[in-house]
């Protein structure tokens, strides 16, 4: 009979001691925060947008020991769908890339008022909605400076997505760029209308090439992985956008105007750490608060001479000396 004590008497408390691990364990979990985020139209491998987000929160993660989930356009249908998910698990912050998840972060934003949201590439007057946007011309300045001082047909191209204000922005800084270095150098262009069709961006930098064109920067998504695929196989310059694309064309990409969606998600992701919520102040991300920068230089080597001007150029841009408009 004591046996039988002594072994219910065991099996107590090592209900008790398992029932505290796993509270404990819930707890633990419970205390960290959450995000989730709604991707751009591509999602992940887009080799840009999404792909920069997505490392931002992995080192959110591996930093400050956040934790966060995403959902991807072709596994839910729409984007109000995967919003809606992510609000329900729970998620402390949800964020919406991309201009195309406005309307319906919006919509979603007004059914979970008490819910916090970010939405990056686009505004939207809500009082639980941080909206974060880049100056992409800042960045397409530098690019276009580069293009204008090195081209030797004087004709340089340039791809966009859709002909959406954004895209016009990341055209018009790149034309300011090559108007500063070279005023003789003109600029074609085409839109794609489409962000997830390398073919068609190949496509759309052949007819550039036939119409002269020695360098070209697209800023369309996928599609603009085909420009760059394109321009190295016909042996002309390109440059990447976003992110790093470097290692998409070896022999072609110049350098990339880096559009730091991780530093963004990184500055959000510690504000929820540190402080349970966000301040509610919309961020605006240039080159004076590291927003936008350029890659390295590679396949080319600029001379002293075009360093020295590239360089007086950032930082005329950061001073207020330059202006670049959108």
């Amino acid at each position: 009979m004591k046996k039988w004590i002594v072994f219910l008497l065991f099996c107590l408390q090592l209900l008790v001691i398992v029932g505290c691990s796993e509270e404990k364990a819930t707890s633990i979990v419970d205390e960290k925060v959450k995000i989730g985020v709604m991707l751009s139209d591509v999602g992940l491998g887009d080799q840009s947008f999404s792909d920069s987000a997505y490392s931002g929160l992995e080192q959110a993660r591996d930093e400050l020991g956040i934790l966060f989930d995403y959902r991807e356009l072709t596994q839910v249908g729409d984007y109000e769908t995967g919003l809606t998910q992510l609000v329900e698990q729970g998620n402390d912050l949800i964020i919406g890339l991309g201009f195309m998840v406005e309307e319906d972060l919006k919509k979603v934003a007004q059914e979970y008022p008490e819910q916090q949201f970010v939405i990056v590439d686009s505004v939207i007057d809500l009082p639980n909605v941080t909206s974060v946007t880049f100056k992409e011309h800042e960045g397409s300045f530098l690019i276009g400076a580069i293009a204008g001082m090195r081209t030797e047909s004087n004709v340089v191209g340039f791809i966009g997505g859709t002909d959406t204000p954004l895209i016009r922005k990341f055209l018009n800084g790149y034309n300011q760029g090559i108007k500063a270095t070279n005023p003789n150098a003109k600029v074609i262009s085409r839109f794609a209308g489409d962000f997830g069709d390398d073919k068609l961006g190949a496509s759309l930098t052949a007819e550039l090439i036939q119409e002269g064109a020695d360098y070209v920067y697209p800023s369309a998504g996928f599609t603009g992985v085909g420009v760059i695929h394109k321009a190295q196989e016909e042996g002309i310059y390109s440059f990447g956008v976003d992110s790093d694309q470097y290692f998409l064309g070896e022999k072609t990409v110049v350098t990339s105007m880096l559009k730091n969606i991780d530093v963004a998600m990184l500055k959000i992701s510690k504000e929820l750490h540190e402080n349970g919520e966000l301040a509610g102040n919309d961020l605006v991300l240039g080159l004076n608060e590291d927003g936008v920068d350029l890659a390295p230089v590679r396949v080319l080597s600029l001379t002293s001479a075009e360093k020295n001007q590239l360089d007086k150029l950032k930082s005329d841009i950061k001073s207020g000396v330059i202006t670049v408009t959108e």
